[in-house]
């Protein structure tokens, strides 16, 4: 079967995938989009959609900013306001022990020239979430932070690449990758063929194995965060509340239900594509969510979950191109954060294709920092 031309193959029909389809698509360029399940399938799915700021590593800290002021105007972006709204971040001490360590990260920021995060104290902690329990001691909070919905995310952000031309193909697995003259060759199931001189790895939990087929054999793990969904409740907060010390992430969505996570890990299975809930392990996150908002102690549970997704040793993504494979380009590792990135990070993969690098700060994302080890052995 002759292969389909196009300018740009994207692997992968997750969030970052469709946000450097849609980036490349306005530039110019026809881009397909190839995903083995459906989009959204897993991590963006799955995510809490938090979109944060606060405590993020500080080779984040610039594109992170830049992403919130994207997020800020996400309705000129993509075809929808994905559910987003600003009520903030905060990040709880709940004795008077930990707030040294909040105090340390404000006094960092602050000599970093940056002024988002601010401690705040116990009354405006109080005033700002009022169900939290009485004994919390202060906070670090970005005002400015919050979260969306990562289903309206997916919709808005696949509309978006539709209406710009992407072509988006479903059900459509990668089985192999070859060298043909100046473009990659992609078979995928079905015996259908695409060529491109630009590939974009954005396979989430399984782009390491991909980057291996292009020669990048890059250190990568994976985990399958869980979360919990309740029923319906009355306004009860509007930030997104997370805790020292703490497995706890708890906010409340648009519709009323509390949304549990804070990273307590399931287990997964890559090659079934599937994912499993550790009943033990989430207990923990319920026994928080209650120990810090006594009010929610006998709200049912209406569903839980777990995501998978990749996870790079420090934590921290992988952006950038190969440095084995020309006009490959890397997007993955968010390592449970990624959401909040989304709208910069297509931007940045838009820039290396485009124009052959960018003036954004992405040093620390370089894939060679998590192939040193395995070069050197």
């Amino acid at each position: 079967m002759s292969p389909r031309d196009y300018d740009v193959t994207v692997i992968g029909g997750g969030l970052h995938g469709l946000s450097a389809a849609l980036h490349l698509a306005r530039a110019g360029r026809r881009v397909v989009v190839l995903e083995k399940s459906w989009v959204g399938r897993h991590a963006s799915g799955a995510t809490a959609a938090g979109v944060r700021t606060l405590g993020r590593d500080l080779a984040e800290v610039p594109v992170s900013l830049e992403a919130m002021e994207m997020w800020h105007r996400i309705g000129g972006i993509v075809d929808g306001d994905c559910g987003f709204h600003a009520h903030g971040q905060i990040r709880v001490a709940e004795f008077e022990e930990q707030m040294p360590a909040l105090l340390q990260r404000a006094e960092t920021m602050r000599k970093l020239g940056y002024q988002h995060e601010e401690i705040i104290d116990r009354a405006e902690l109080q005033r700002l979430v009022p169900a939290l329990s009485k004994h919390c001691f202060g906070a670090l909070i970005v005002r400015t932070d919050g979260a969306a919905d990562p289903h309206k995310t997916l919709a808005a952000f696949r509309r978006s690449c539709e209406a710009a031309g992407v072509t988006i193909i479903e059900g459509c697995g990668v089985e192999v990758i070859e060298r043909r003259g100046a473009n990659w060759l992609v078979r995928c199931s079905g015996e259908r063929c695409f060529s491109a001189p630009v590939v974009v790895n954005a396979a989430g939990a399984w782009a390491g194995k991909l980057a291996s087929l292009f020669g990048d054999e890059i250190e990568l793990g994976y985990k399958a965060s869980m979360m919990i969904a309740t029923e319906r409740l009355e306004p009860l907060l509007e930030p997104v509340v997370s805790v020292v010390g703490r497995a706890l992430s708890f906010k409340q969505a648009g519709q009323g239900t509390l949304v549990i996570g804070g990273g307590l890990q399931g287990s997964a299975d890559l090659d079934a594509q599937r994912s499993f809930v550790n009943f033990t392990e989430l207990a923990k996150g319920a026994r928080a969510a209650t120990d810090l908002f006594p009010a929610v102690r006998d709200v049912r549970i209406a569903r839980s979950w777990a995501g998978m997704e990749a996870k790079t040793r420090d934590l921290v993504p992988v952006v950038g191109p190969s440095p084995n494979a020309p006009g490959v380009f890397h997007a993955f590792g968010f390592s449970g954060h990624g959401f909040q990135l989304v709208p910069v990070v297509g931007a940045i993969i838009c820039d290396l294709v485009v124009k052959g690098g960018t003036s954004r700060q992405i040093s620390g994302f370089k894939p060679e920092r998590l192939m040193a080890s395995r070069q050197a052995a």
